[in-house]
């Protein structure tokens, strides 16, 4: 049975942060197709092979109006199943129309108070008709293009992906901090910096850049998501803002250590690889949309101890 799952998010992290449900419904199913919001997700899941296919949904998915325009759409992948990890009666509607046997979507409503993983766990658990269903999964990156970017870099360093760019700048540790991370940890021990930027983000990056004493690093704000995927997989630990770099990271098996200032532990809580690291007088359950609160609260020496503690 031909199985579809819709997820209506923009951002890539949040695109991946559902992949593990993707994969347990593809074992079971076969491979799935994805219809997304986001317009890089079709390039970042490009070497796995439990998904069929990514479609990317650029209209048609705001006004009560689009409902007939989306089943039409639906109506083309010939679903059996669709599964909608989106709490909206229009996308439910649409699917309705467009013929699809069978539906699921979340039941609550409630977008403000949504908690992605327990939501989307709690589906696919109904779905798949089990009990416990895995939040976690593997990041699937051709054997080859790792070879290569091995090749390429031929260090024995260790290799941290700095994550300094993110969706909003209330979600970002800034340029200064980081600057400094990367120029302390380098009197500590051998490392090399993957600085993960998006195409928007240069000057965020050459802030970062200028201040740097040593050149071992990589900058990836020009490369494309395909093409930058195997350096993130080849990295040994994740450093940065709340991005789509650390969901990869993590889904590698990697330490992703995370600044959570202005986004929801519900983002990362899917993951054993995550460590996250909140600003002093806040606890992790007081952070959402919102908070806005100060970088500077989360300082250079405590985030060296926590690379430390777990890197060892």
């Amino acid at each position: 049975m031909k199985t579809g799952i819709y997820l209506s998010y923009v951002g890539l992290g949040a695109n991946l942060l559902h992949l593990s449900y993707c994969h347990q419904i593809a074992k079971k199913n076969g491979p799935v197709t994805i219809i997304t919001l986001c317009k890089n997700l079709k390039e970042a899941l490009a070497d796995d092979p439990l998904i069929e296919d990514v479609y990317y949904l650029d209209k048609y998915h705001k006004k009560l109006l689009d409902i007939f325009n989306l089943s039409k759409i639906l109506k083309q992948f010939h679903f059996q199943n669709l599964l909608i990890y989106y709490p909206s009666l229009r996308l439910y509607f649409a699917a309705k129309i467009a013929g699809i046997d069978n539906i699921w979507s979340y039941k609550s409503k409630n977008k403000k108070n949504l908690h992605l993983v327990k939501s989307a766990k709690e589906l696919t658990e109904n779905f798949l008709n089990i009990d416990n269903c895995l939040t976690e999964t593997n990041f699937f990156i051709d054997k080859d293009r790792i070879k290569k970017i091995k090749e390429e870099l031929n260090n024995n360093s260790y290799k941290i992906v700095i994550g300094a760019g993110s969706s909003g700048p209330t979600t970002k540790w800034g340029s200064n901090n980081y600057a400094n991370l990367i120029n302390n940890l380098n009197e500590l021990d051998n490392y090399f910096f993957f600085i993960l930027c998006g195409p928007n983000e240069k000057e965020i990056e050459n802030q970062i850049l200028s201040k740097l004493k040593k050149k071992n690093f990589l900058t990836l704000s020009s490369k494309r998501i395909y093409d930058l995927i195997p350096y993130l997989g080849i990295s040994d630990m994740y450093v940065g803002n709340d991005s789509f770099g650390s969901h990869v990271v993590s889904q590698c098996g990697k330490k992703s250590i995370v600044f959570l200032l202005d986004a929801p532990k519900a983002y990362t809580d899917y993951s054993k690889n995550y460590y996250r690291i909140v600003p002093d007088g806040y606890t992790i359950d007081e952070i959402t949309h919102g908070t806005n609160a100060d970088p500077n609260s989360i300082s250079v020496n405590h985030v060296i101890e926590i690379i430390n503690k777990l890197k060892n």
